[in-house]
């Protein structure tokens, strides 16, 4: 399926094709022998999204459907109101098609839709344990860290190749089709680099490495010069220091304030030494498009009002020129009123059980709670002016949240036990033998009381209970 979307969405030649059916063969192997493997490449292929299906997507397809067929994919692993809310969702996207213009659209649409939410529920039942979480994080780090070392690269220094990095010279795109797009995915991993740089529990670095990816990761998000992502890292920056500030006023604290103002600091340089000022006050201005974009959520706005059920999914693209630039109005148009409803309930939800890991002190077994809720608030007030819903990383921080909601153990349980200390040796009084030592009054036997029929020497009281 996903090689007949690729042929029908580009004129291959034969060659690319026999060796894209090879690739996806080779694939599939590498899945089915080396899983934990291919999740891995998965993740370091993220940062890749030139095409679609990107090379990511296409593995963790492959990935999920292995994971559904090898029962892999446990579901008594995601909270349940979570796999109710994903199915309304898709429910409510097949009874809007009633009314698609065009079925090849709606088909595409709703196709990645449903990939992505099975993406996000797998997620919740891949990451059960320290190792898998450290192995996802680890991956997305260095996805992140080199996309944004290439793109904040290109802008400055004319290496080969270094022009498909940037949108038209100007903004850092790296391998992404768009820098909204690119910005934003720096985020989530960012804000989970800032908690490990204080509080580690999943990557084992030093702390000098991860604050130069701290830098590297911050400076690509200022030149993707993207107004919503500058929004998103604002917001969740101010709940990371929020929430550490309301846990605790200590040092750790104070030390995550002054990494920030580090990175403030970082900003300021990156922006003298690169002579970007007068365009970093031209992005911050309302810009020509931004007409267009209002103008096309009015027309959403119009067309949720008038169709109950919307129009049917990825339809919006069919009757406008432009996209709605918000997941909520793309909801409400194309899925309509319950289409709205379902996509709140969504966001809502998902923001409950994060704010509910924070206050249990419960992460997603190493991965800060704090982070992963800064991150998903950044995400929903980004959706509001960029359409999200096909965005891997959202998806994926939604997964990684329920993950954490699914525990039934603290996160204290990761720490190691505390060592039992050596039982204190009670010497007897002078002149009296030991106790067992074989001068007792038993004749060599301790002096507890044999075992009885119904009760088992050698059996612990609390298992007799």
């Amino acid at each position: 399926m996903v090689l007949a979307e690729v042929l029908k969405s580009y004129s291959l030649s034969w060659s690319i094709t026999i060796a894209a059916a090879i690739g996806l063969v080779l694939a599939t192997s590498l899945v089915i022998a080396r899983y934990d493997l291919a999740v891995t490449i998965g993740f370091l292929l993220s940062g890749i999204v030139l095409v679609e299906p990107a090379p990511s997507d296409v593995l963790f397809g492959l990935i999920i459907v292995v994971a559904l067929v090898t029962g892999r994919f446990r579901f008594p692993l995601i909270p349940r109101s979570a796999i109710a809310v994903v199915a309304a969702l898709l429910v409510v996207n097949v009874i809007s098609m009633s009314n698609v213009l065009s079925w090849e659209a709606a088909a595409r649409f709703f196709m990645i839709t449903l990939y992505l939410c099975l993406f996000s529920l797998w997620i919740a039942s891949y990451v059960s344990g320290p190792d898998k979480a450290r192995r996802v994080v680890r991956a997305y780090l260095a996805a992140a860290v080199f996309s944004a070392a290439i793109g904040s690269l290109a802008l400055f220094v004319p290496f080969p190749g270094h022009t498909m990095l940037t949108l038209a010279g100007e903004r850092a795109k790296a391998l992404f089709k768009d820098p909204n797009v690119y910005g934003p995915f720096l985020i989530p991993i960012n804000l989970i680099l800032i908690e490990e740089i204080f509080r580690p529990r999943v990557l084992r670095l030093r702390r000098s490495f991860k604050l130069i990816c701290f830098i590297i990761l911050t400076v690509g998000i200022l030149f993707s010069y993207s107004r919503a992502a500058w929004l998103n890292f604002s917001i969740a920056l101010i709940i990371l220091v929020g929430v550490s500030a309301l846990r605790r006023l200590d040092r750790k604290t104070i030390s995550l304030v002054i990494v920030l103002l580090l990175g403030a600091f970082a900003i300021v340089g990156a922006i003298y030494l690169t002579g970007s000022l007068s365009f970093l006050k031209e992005r911050a201005q309302l810009q020509s498009y931004d007409t267009t974009r209002f103008a096309a959520q009015n027309l959403g706005v119009s067309v949720g009002m008038s169709h109950l059920f919307g129009i049917g999914p990825g339809q919006f693209n069919v009757i406008s020129e432009n996209a709605t630039f918000s997941l909520y109005i793309r909801a409400f148009a194309e899925q309509g009123l319950p289409g709205l409803f379902v996509m709140a309930g969504l966001a809502l939800l998902t923001l409950g059980f994060a704010v509910l890991s924070v206050i249990r002190g419960r992460d997603t077994y190493g991965i800060s709670a704090a982070a992963l809720l800064a991150a998903w608030a950044g995400l929903l007030a980004n959706s509001f002016v960029v359409d999200t819903v096909h965005w891997r990383h959202l998806w994926l921080v939604a997964g990684l949240i329920w993950a954490g909601a699914a525990r039934r153990t603290n996160a204290a349980t990761l720490e190691p036990p505390p060592e039992h200390p050596r039982p204190a040796v009670v010497r007897p009084p002078h002149g009296l033998p030991p106790p067992g030592s074989g001068n007792g009054a038993s004749g060599g036997e301790s002096e507890r009381p044999p075992a009885t029929p119904s009760e088992p020497r050698g059996v612990p009281v609390a298992a007799r209970l």
